[in-house]
This record gives structure tokens, sequence and C-alpha cells, in this order.
């Protein structure tokens, strides 16, 4: 069945879609692990979306339905979220469960439902939309790799500490939703320093405590990092080994730099406890502790070498770069005061081949950020300080390339001189990721 797109309209998600969603996705995805069954992991994780997830309604799903029978037969879903760039508040959707059944695929239902969800967060004003999924599908739909996902080296068990231990009066113990209040002051806490991040409040932090139902594929557990007097961080984990026996690490933190060293011998112990006492539990062996983590992240970095793993990438797009120039602006205007620069013209205008921003400064400060249309050469426009492609320019924004990295991978990036590159340089350092998303 091809090409019958007029039978089909795409329409919001509804309470009452609920069972219908959870058998379609249950029945799409990860069909390799489940050998072509349901998978009721994914079917849990649909439900809890559908039943009180503190970051999706029913209207957050998107549905394309059947005319013939009046069925779901492909849908999405976006989780609204507030991510945080290193102290400036950022909208940001994370697409999740993209899912066609197999006798509706070749009507473009894909395509439709992601028009509809980019016209939606445009008009919303959702700057960023990110998703994990199928390598170079979501390129065609406008993504772009931009930001790096894992890296750390995976720990064998073997390594692990066989016995905990209290190392600077550190200790580690499982989350109740009595600690989200204070879960959420550290993320609050950590939101002003130089990284990009997912914070939750206290709801969020009940909901990943003890909202989930048992069998959701997403659902995590959460531990405490105290000195006996109250929390001073928190590590994430898998709920369950993986296939392959290892146990996944989403995020850690601990909100002294000086107690880290410490604290990733607490984590350490703690993990390897958890894994064999998982082990036991689902017979099966405990191979290895797997930090879904930036190399650099302390955790990573301070523990015990292991064996590397590539990073991954995390599909990103925005719809409107100068508007995501624009929430940036305290930031920009920060990181140059931090340099001592100050633009010596009225304007800076940075080309996006089609789209450009159009920034304005007072006193060599910056003021505003507003979107103008592209020069049709901007290669060769006198008024253009810099010509950047979207991508690039995704990439810097977020932290996740320096314009130095820029210039050698895009041929396309031009500057008009060496003051316009010293200033772009200063704009977009590389900023760490920290995230773990509101799966």
């Amino acid at each position: 069945m091809t090409g019958d797109t007029a039978r089909y309209i795409i329409r919001p998600g509804r309470t009452s879609d609920a069972a219908a969603l959870a058998e379609l996705q249950a029945a799409v995805q990860l069909q390799a692990v489940t050998g072509g069954k349901p998978h009721p992991g994914i079917a849990a994780w649909v439900e809890d979306l559908l039943d009180g997830h503190p970051s999706v309604t029913p209207d957050d799903f998107l549905v394309a339905e059947d005319q013939v029978t009046g069925r779901p037969v492909a849908s999405l879903v976006g989780l609204r979220q507030d991510w945080n760039l290193a102290g400036v508040r950022l909208p940001v959707a994370q697409i999740e469960l993209v899912g066609t059944a197999p006798e509706h695929r070749g009507n473009r239902l894909t395509e439709r439902l992601f028009a509809a969800l980019h016209e939606r967060y445009a008009t919303a004003g959702v700057p960023v939309q990110m998703i994990e999924g199928i390598p170079y599908f979501y390129r065609r739909l406008g993504y772009d790799y931009a930001l790096a996902n894992d890296g750390a080296a995976t720990v064998p068990a073997a390594e692990l500490p066989a016995t905990t231990s209290r190392p600077g009066g550190l200790a580690i113990r499982p989350a109740t939703a009595v600690d989200a209040d204070a879960l959420a002051g550290i993320d609050s806490r950590l939101a002003g320093g130089d990284v990009l991040i997912c914070p939750r409040d206290a709801a969020v932090w009940r909901y990943e405590i003890a909202g989930r139902r048992t069998a959701d594929l997403a659902r995590r557990s959460v531990a405490v990092l105290t000195d006996g007097s109250g929390a001073l961080g928190y590590l994430v984990h898998g709920a369950r080994l993986s296939a392959a026996g290892e146990l996944a690490v989403f995020a850690a933190a601990c909100e002294q730099p000086a107690r880290w060293p410490a604290a990733v011998e607490v984590m350490r112990a703690y993990l390897g406890h958890i894994g064999r006492e998982y082990a036991a539990a689902e017979d099966r062996p405990f191979t290895a502790v797997r930090p879904i983590l930036d190399p650099a992240h302390p955790l990573a970095r301070l523990g015990l070498p292991g064996v590397p793993k590539r990073p991954r990438g995390w599909y990103v797009r925005t719809g409107d770069p100068a508007d995501l120039l624009a929430r940036l602006q305290p930031l920009l205007r920060a990181r140059w005061q931090t340099a001592g620069l100050r633009w010596h013209e009225p304007a800076l205008t940075i080309d996006m081949y089609g789209r450009a921003a159009r920034l304005e400064f007072t006193g060599g400060e910056l003021a505003t950020v507003t979107a103008i249309r592209g020069a049709d050469s901007p290669s060769t426009d006198p008024g253009t300080h810099a010509a950047v492609p979207p991508a690039a320019l995704l990439q810097l924004a977020l932290g996740h390339r320096t314009l130095p990295e820029v210039l050698d991978n895009w041929p396309d990036c031009l500057l008009r001189d060496h003051l316009t590159e010293r200033f772009l340089t200063a704009a977009f350092p590389r900023v760490p990721v920290q995230v773990w998303p509101r799966n």
C-alpha cells in the first residue's frame, strides 16, 4: 500500500488513543530485540506518557489516522522541556517514538508528521528540537548532529570495587520522593554553570523517582549522594541490565567540585553493588558499567580506565537560527564582556545563506538581535561580516563546535576579517554537555 496520502489525516493525540498508540508503538519499536513480538517496555512507556507524565499531554502526540479504519497508523511525540545553556533558559522539544505500521509505510507519513510538528513549534516558540535515531535519516528532515552524546569509557565489572566505602564522609543511597526538592535545588544551582543541562524541578524529580510503571523502558533509578547532613549530588542509572549485561549511567552530579574525587569512588562502588544485585535478580552476568556521558565528565575522567567508546550524536534542529541567537543574547554579551571585547561598528551581520541575523550594538555592547533577509551573495556582500551555513551556526550556538573547528570543516563558512573571527571565537566556545533528557 503506497502513495495513498489522501487516505490519512494528521491530528493531535487524544486521551482515547492510549491503547491504540501503545499497541502501535510496541509493534514497531525494537523489534530486533523482541524477535518481532510487541515490546512490553515500549507499551508501558507510551502508557506513562499519556498518564501523568510532567512533560507531556495527549496533545503532544501527533497521529496519522487512517480515515478508512479510523485507527492511528503512525505517530510521534514531542516532550517539551527547558534546557539551560550556560545560565540561559532554552526551550527544547525532544522527539520520541517515531513509528509507522508496516502496512502503511511508503505514504510519507513520517514527513507529514514532522512538518506538522515543526509548524507547531514555530507557532509555540520552541526554538530547538532534538532526537536520537536512525543514522542519517533525520538529516533529510532538517536535523543535524549538533550535540555529542556518550563517549565515556565502559568500565568492566571486574574493575569495580567489591566493597563500599565512605571516603570524605560521603555515601550514596537510593532516592525517595522526599528527596525531590533537594535534587531540584541541586539542578537549579548547577544550571548557573558553564554547561548545557536539562534541569528538573521537584515535580519532575518525583516522577523520575516514583512515578513510572515498573515495565516502562524509559524508567531509571536515582540515587542520592550525601554526607549525612543533606544531598550533595545524585547518580542516575538503568533500572535493569542491558542485553549485553551492562549497567548504563545517564547522569551524575556533585555540587561541590572539590569533592568529586571522593564522590567518584563512592559512585563506582555503588554501581558495582547495583550491577551485581541486578545480575543476581535477573540470573544473568553483570559485564560492565556503561556511562552515557561525555568523556570529560568528572565521573568518567576521574574514574577507572576502561574501554573507550566512539561518541554518538543527537540530531538537533532549529527552524529560526536568528531567534536562537536572540535567545542567547545575554550569554553572548556576557562572553564578550568577559573577553574584554567591544564591537566597533553599530551592527554585526551573520548571514546563514537565505536568512541572516543582525546583531546591533550600543557602546560596543550587544543590545538586540533581529532576523533580516539574507544577502543574495553573502560571500561578496559588503554588509555581511560572517557567512555561516545554518548547520554550522547551530553547532556553534549550542557549543558543540568552536569557530576554528567550523572553519576547518565548512569551506563555505566565511569571515570578513580577523577582528570578526576573534569576536565570534569568543562568542562560541565549546560547552560541556551534561544533558539527561526527560524521557
